[in-house]
């Protein structure tokens, strides 16, 4: 499979090639772990604020409906049980937090899967850049076409790219997508997807690339724990240089062995 790759203008002139990065765009896509990731991704979306009310929470139900013996019925506590109409409800579902903790590597290897089977499917496309100053969803709509996309596209943008954002969101086939925000999911939901030379994963240094997490990610992440580890390692590294072994060896080569001259 060919990992080369036309750079391309928006009339759809070819301007050069550009060459993908095999451990990004040309790897076996792990199906089972794409599956993975989407079902956590979707499962986050979830709001999660559905209630019911418990016979504790209901209104009424405090009085006895009748008395204990006597009258031939189940003997009854509370109106507002589970089985009268109007009572509880019994294990009803409760807020709660449908997240699920999925590895990092995880998502950076569903990513690579994603955008490795829409280029085994010749579904990348690259253009050199969006050169509209003023939004035009006309010229927009154009471009789309000169450069072959008849289906769901995914573009893919910088934050300066603000023309262009504005150009594409009222295209109805059409999802626009910040670079930093580029998922598995959104890549499996679209048929194409449109990077930029400066948004293609892999393309450069300073482009972020999901087979290796940023440096940026890595201190949002990993930050307070990583203050705690410095702390602690410098703490220890201060005493092993500073401490008693220092002041031994300073005292040794002074001669005086610690001995202070009053000791004399």
């Amino acid at each position: 499979m060919s990992l080369t790759l036309d750079r391309r203008s928006v009339s759809g002139e070819a301007l050069g090639s550009v060459e993908l990065d095999e451990a990004v765009f040309g790897i076996q896509p792990n199906v089972p772990v794409m599956h993975q990731v989407v079902t956590a991704q979707l499962a986050a979306a979830r709001a999660g604020t559905q209630s019911t009310k418990t016979r504790a929470e209901v209104s009424g139900g405090g009085r006895k409906p009748f008395k204990q013996k006597g009258t031939g019925r189940a003997r009854q506590g509370s109106e507002r049980a589970p089985h009268f109409s109007g009572g509880g409800v019994a294990l009803g579902p409760k807020p709660r937090s449908y997240r699920q903790k999925t590895p990092r590597k995880m998502i950076q290897l569903a990513l690579r899967s994603a955008l490795s089977d829409r280029a085994s499917e010749g579904r990348i496309v690259v253009v050199d850049s969006w050169p509209w100053e003023v939004p035009s969803t006309k010229d927009a709509k154009a471009a789309l076409a000169a450069l072959g996309i008849d289906s769901r596209a995914l573009i893919v943008l910088t934050r300066d790219d603000e023309g262009a954002y504005k150009s594409f969101r009222n295209l109805t086939e059409v999802q626009v997508i910040l670079q930093g925000e580029l998922n598995a999911y959104d890549v499996l939901c679209n048929d194409w997807i449109v990077f930029t030379a400066e948004t293609l994963p892999g393309a450069g240094a300073g482009t972020a690339s999901p087979a290796a997490p940023s440096a940026a990610a890595d201190d949002a992440v990993d930050g307070g724990e990583a203050d705690e580890v410095a702390g602690a390692a410098g703490t220890g590294e201060a005493d092993a240089l500073d401490g008693s072994d220092g002041a031994d060896d300073s005292d040794e080569a002074d001669g005086s062995d610690g001995e202070e001259p009053g000791d004399e």
